[in-house]
């Protein structure tokens, strides 16, 4: 494997700056932040440097991928223990110094020498989350291309790790690395949900205000027309900082589940960056929908305090988080910390991940230089997508006569045949029924349950087959893995509230009008009215003082039927069922 030897900057202490420093923090070491300012990160171009010339599809975590790559310097433990269980879901890439030093290591830790392929190359610090590559599909299926972006820390051998994985898989490489596409971004601060969609902190604002790295400054608009050539972002959501996260990624505390899942992180009451993080994600609920064009769901996770009892706003309190995972096809790898508080966060995964393989490695000692599995892990996917994606049903009606099942699935050769599996019973054999093309143009395909008696529970997943032969299921777990819903006649609550929430509406059955209380204390509150196929009719947002109506909704115009109203506020999601006169 050829090194790359490169040559950005002399300063007196380029040699210390520039050198493989083991214990280099995830932020910025003392002496980078000056550097920072004149860094010219004079890198050889090794790939497009102009935008691709078709549409292009950033993949989501949950996807396929074909390779994980770590690099192998500082906490070896963690890196020993995420490749023992890493490899048995994927090639696994290290980039390293000295392969026989890795392998000895690797050896004496019991960790089996398969699907491990070894990189010698220069680096500079194991944060390859932020420095690595990213994958992009033409065509939302078709070949895969990888992109670079110019990482936001003044370490020119990290900066050239994509380079090389493109070299070593022959992968063809997009990089905003020149005018007027130089874009500093980091891997930490960027998640998508597979459709367009991507989050990141106003980190990305400021580090491209031309103040550093040696780019020109650009605007939010610049800057989201570079994301969305070179990535396929159109909606790209950005929310503040927070002011006790020294390095702004949005992983530490924020993680994407499935296309309309958040994982959030919560911080008691008033504490550390809870207050923040609460504002963000109200942010979110107001004025964002999942590309469902349904609100977002939201799942808690705690942020704990560290083995002192103290959290980040206290002076040298660890930032312990558990969104800071990583998904590795059918394995989700977590930090853990204690048990007293490991064992609600691995809950919490296992019942909003079914099936997957969750496996929790102690991060004690990498957390306190501000990351933990995700900043130190980073996928190369796979270059034969089978893409499926279900908005999962919630609770249906014993009047209906069966239940509709759409899902988008693609692969670049075409889709053979594609079915539904359901069952009522996850010991007993699952039926399956087929699936056929209903949109064309979204690649949607339709199928539909029978009528199951009501209170059931049916469980169900999706699999297809393209015209290559290559076979997919969504969830990717199953049937280990599924989706479920309820069959019942009464309102069900995401959360499984009690039958009575604080915000209320009557009448019920209804003839023109439906008024909504809240007894409760003032809340912001986002309701949203669907058919009960869950096609959005009618939403509305804003705040709602204690014992006070919120705008009368008019559903004069509705065909007689059955509907569903969701209330989703802070603290829970709830569904109510009301019929139409």
């Amino acid at each position: 494997m050829k090194k790359f030897v490169l040559f950005c900057v002399t300063f007196l202490w380029g040699s210390l700056l520039f050198a493989q420093l083991p214990s280099l923090p995830h932020g910025f070491a003392p002496w980078e932040i000056e550097a920072a300012k004149n860094y010219i990160p004079n890198r050889i171009a090794s790939g497009y440097a102009d935008p691709p010339a078709f549409p292009v599809r950033a993949a989501a975590e949950w996807e396929e991928i074909e390779a994980l790559m770590v690099t192998w310097t500082s906490y070896i433990p963690v890196l020993t223990e995420i490749v023992r269980y890493a490899r048995e879901e994927c090639k696994i890439y290290i980039i390293c110094t000295d392969s026989n030093s890795v392998k000895s290591t690797l050896t004496s830790g019991g960790v089996s020498p398969d699907n491990i392929y070894y990189v010698e190359a220069d680096y500079n610090s194991i944060w390859c989350r932020d420095y690595g590559q990213w994958n992009v599909y033409k065509n939302n299926v078709d070949s895969l291309y990888l992109v670079d972006w110019i990482y936001n820390r003044p370490r020119p051998d990290d900066d050239a790790i994509p380079s090389i994985i493109a070299e070593i898989t022959g992968l063809p490489i997009y990089q905003t690395i020149s005018p007027p596409y130089d874009l500093v971004a980091t891997g930490g601060n960027f998640m998508t949900d597979g459709w367009g969609t991507a989050f990141s902190s106003e980190l990305i604002l400021d580090e491209n205000d031309g103040t550093a790295f040696s780019v020109e400054a650009k605007t939010e608009d610049e800057i989201d027309t570079i994301v969305h050539q070179f990535m396929g972002i159109h909606n790209y959501i950005k929310m503040e900082t927070l002011p006790y996260d020294e390095i702004h990624h949005i992983d530490m505390h924020l993680k994407l589940l499935d296309e309309e899942t958040l994982l959030v992180g919560e911080y008691p009451e008033g504490v550390a960056d809870g207050p923040q993080i609460e504002e963000n994600l109200q942010y979110i609920l107001d004025n964002y929908t999942s590309v469902f064009d349904t609100p977002y769901k939201v799942v808690r996770i705690p942020m704990p305090p560290d083995n002192e009892g103290q959290y980040p706003d206290a002076w040298n309190g660890d930032y312990r988080t558990y969104t800071n995972c990583v998904f590795i096809n059918k394995t989700v790898i977590v930090p853990v910390y204690e048990e007293e508080y490991d064992t609600t966060a691995l809950r919490i995964l296992k019942e909003n991940l079914p099936g997957y393989r969750i496996v929790g490695i102690d991060c004690n000692d990498i957390i306190q230089a501000l990351g933990a599995i995700h900043c130190i892990t980073k996928e190369v996917m796979t270059n034969d997508p089978l893409v499926i994606t279900h908005q999962p049903l919630q609770s249906m009606s014993p009047v209906l006569t069966e239940y509709e099942i759409d899902g988008w699935i693609l692969h670049n050769n075409g889709i053979n045949s594609a079915e539904v599996y359901y069952t009522t019973d996850t010991l007993a054999a699952w039926n399956h029924i087929p699936m056929s093309v209903t949109d064309i143009s979204t690649n949607t395909f339709t199928g539909f349950i029978p009528a199951q008696p009501e209170g059931e529970t049916v469980y169900y997943y999706i699999h297809a087959t393209a015209n290559n032969g290559k076979d997919q299921v969504r969830p990717i777990t199953a049937p280990a893995g599924f989706w479920k819903f309820k069959v019942e006649a009464d309102a069900v609550s995401v959360h499984e509230a009690d039958d009575y929430t604080p915000v209320q509406f009557y009448p019920n059955p209804v003839d023109d009008v439906l008024h909504i209380i809240n007894d409760a204390a003032q809340k912001n509150l986002h309701f949203v009215i669907t058919d009960i196929a869950g096609n959005v009719l009618l939403q509305s947002s804003g705040t709602i003082a204690s014992g006070t109506f919120i705008t009368d909704v008019n559903v004069n115009n509705f065909p007689a039927g059955t509907y569903l109203i969701q209330f989703i506020t802070k603290e829970e999601t709830t569904v109510k069922k009301f019929i139409k006169l």
